[in-house]
């Protein structure tokens, strides 16, 4: 009987732009160190995402020991510091939540607008903001940075698999940005994980995800298609939302890297109840 394992970390530096596939790393009080510590907000103060601009797909992130480095298609490449902040606070609006952002520079804003040609500002969520996580599924101290609610998905590779026998053309895994991805488990496992430790790390599985338009999405070409979201509609589609991966909380903070074993800590009935 295998084990299941952790064979693929990501994280996201800034929210909805291309992630980054990484042997280990650290996670602290909002998840996944600096994973969507930044944000792009447009003229109504409200975040963007590739759901209305699939080109932020195109936008490769790189982080360095002092640096956030974006490239992009026929654009210089944007060098930014970690802590690099114009001095300006702005309210930022996320999905339901209001929050304090501080403006990254007025170079970052250009260059981000200029590629996407919609006027767009680059923020970061300051030390002192905290942003809770929706109470009917998480406790008072659950905290997430500029997640869609969440700080961690869980996804199986298995699950995928499972997916892509159902298509015509094979899709990545990048298409569903997952945080964790989990090897050596039957397809859909994580259906009915309710607690997991990866490495002392603790996790609460209360939720799982369903799915917008950004699978369709791309990621090497920003190109929109119907897939993988009409398959999913026949097989995974419960109460008119189709879901795929689990969302996830954390207990504690720690490290962790690939090949760390997943032990399951709790089961419970499938959900959604497929």
């Amino acid at each position: 009987m295998s084990v299941p394992y952790l064979s693929n970390i990501y994280i996201y530096p800034v929210k909805s732009l291309a992630g980054i596939s990484v042997e280990q790393w650290s996670v602290n009080h909002t998840g996944l160190l600096y994973d969507r510590h930044w944000m792009l907000i447009d003229h109504h103060s409200r975040f963007l995402s590739q759901r209305h601009e699939p080109r932020m797909a195109l936008i490769q992130t790189t982080l360095t020991d002092s640096s956030l480095i974006l490239s992009a298609p026929g654009a210089p490449n944007l060098v930014i510091g970690l802590n690099e902040w114009s001095g300006e606070t702005v309210g930022v609006e996320i999905w339901q939540d209001f929050c304090k952002a501080h403006v990254v520079s007025e170079k970052a804003d250009q260059w981000f607008s200029k590629f996407l040609n919609v006027s767009c500002r680059l923020v970061f969520q300051p030390a002192t903001e905290i942003r809770m996580v929706d109470p009917s599924y998480a406790d008072v101290t659950d905290q997430t940075s500029f997640s869609d609610g969440f700080p961690f998905l869980i996804i199986s590779e298995n699950s995928l698999m499972a997916l892509n026998e159902e298509l015509a053309i094979k899709i990545s895994m990048e298409r569903f940005r997952p945080n964790l991805v989990i090897s050596g488990c039957p397809a859909y496992a994580e259906d009915s994980w309710r607690k997991i430790s990866i490495n002392n790390v603790e996790f609460r599985l209360p939720k799982p995800c369903s799915r917008c338009v950004v699978p369709t999405i791309d990621p090497l070409t920003a190109e929109m298609s119907k897939e993988p979201l009409q398959t999913l509609s026949r097989l995974r589609k419960w109460q008119n939302k189709v879901y795929f991966g689990q969302n996830a909380l954390h207990n504690t903070i720690g490290r962790l890297h690939i090949g760390a074993e997943v032990t399951v800590l709790t089961t419970g009935p499938m959900q959604p109840p497929l």
